[in-house]
């Protein structure tokens, strides 16, 4: 069965892509190359034994997605493709709306001119906002988001929700998760910013690579335990294999949301003292202003994964940092 995964060359993406194969589906990918690289199909070949197809692309390019779906009998799309980073959406909302958005328009009509109705979407719980009640669970109403990256995936939702009530005939799924880290167990794959990083381990390992001489934990006045800012880390495999768990389960014509996360709460200070422990040696790191549209707290209830797909976390903390470590380790200017 193929599958069309948008930003397929991407951190979460490629990692995606190794476990679809695993679990016998011919995923196909189409990249803009906008933050990531094509040597990645060649990591995920040397872990699967097969090379996905690959198309250099913007989904903002009818034309190219046309050409796909034409080339291609594709039966799903899992969509990835999107710029993230939430510090930068707030000094760049137009591109962050552009891309996000509209390339998510183009992609929806392509999908229905070739009569491809199943879509499993990256969404983020960003789409909370500031909800008072924590763990986050699916029955909460969606807030307002605090930056771009987070408005953007909540208007996404809201165009595949009313598409569904337009034509009932669509099968689209949801899936909020939450912070992903780590890398495959093989060091091949991980992720590899561009520039500084937005998010907090690839910063930690670059450190401890020597790439960068301090971390910058931002804030450490947050009501949370120790001040720093509590997240609900998840490893990439397991968010990985819960998209395969999604597409197992997006055979009804329904529309369906799920949390994909750990059900558990870590600091940003319980994360730098898991790595020194795997590092065997103290990190440098400094206190620094709060981030603009940083929360200070939020994990996830991730029981409607188990009940309905049989999905959870099976990777602790320690394998997150053991693995991200791995992989710079082994890859300390990323791909090249």
């Amino acid at each position: 069965m193929k599958i069309l995964v948008t930003g397929g060359s991407g951190y979460i993406g490629s990692h995606t892509c190794v476990e679809l194969i695993d679990q016998g589906y011919e995923p196909i990918i189409v990249d803009n190359l906008c933050n990531s690289k094509e040597v990645v199909t060649d990591r995920i070949k040397e872990i699967s034994g097969k090379r996905p197809k690959f198309y250099l692309g913007d989904i903002r390019n009818q034309t190219i997605l046309e050409k796909i779906f034409n080339e291609n009998e594709i039966d799903s799309v899992i969509h990835f493709a999107g710029l993230k980073a939430v510090g930068e959406s707030v000094t760049k909302p137009l591109e962050y709306y552009d891309n996000n958005i509209y390339g998510s328009l183009v992609l929806l009509k392509a999908m229905k001119k070739a009569n491809v109705k199943k879509i499993i979407f990256s969404s983020s719980a960003t789409v909370y906002g500031t909800q008072p009640i924590i763990p986050y669970v699916e029955t909460m109403q969606t807030g307002e988001p605090t930056q771009p990256y987070g408005r953007s995936k909540l208007f996404i939702e809201k165009i595949l929700q009313d598409l569904f009530k337009a034509e009932k005939n669509w099968s689209i799924t949801l899936l909020r998760y939450f912070n992903p880290v780590g890398a495959h167990s093989s060091g091949l794959i991980g992720e590899d910013p561009q520039g500084i990083p937005n998010n907090l381990m690839p910063y930690i390992t670059q450190v401890a690579i020597g790439k960068r001489p301090s971390l910058a934990v931002f804030g450490n006045d947050y009501n949370t335990p120790d001040g720093t800012c509590v997240r609900d880390y998840i490893h990439v495999m397991d968010l990985a294999k819960g998209h395969v768990a999604a597409l197992n389960n997006n055979n009804a014509n329904n529309i369906q949301i799920f949390n994909l996360g750990s059900g558990k709460g870590t600091s940003v200070l319980e994360v730098i003292s898991a790595f020194e422990t795997v590092f065997g040696k103290k990190l440098p790191w400094h206190f620094a202003p709060r981030r603009e549209g940083d929360l200070p707290a939020y994990w996830a209830n991730a029981d409607k994964a188990k009940q309905i797909m049989g999905w959870q976390t099976k990777l602790q903390l320690e394998d997150m940092v053991k693995d991200s470590w791995n992989w710079q380790r082994n890859n300390p200017q990323g791909f090249v």
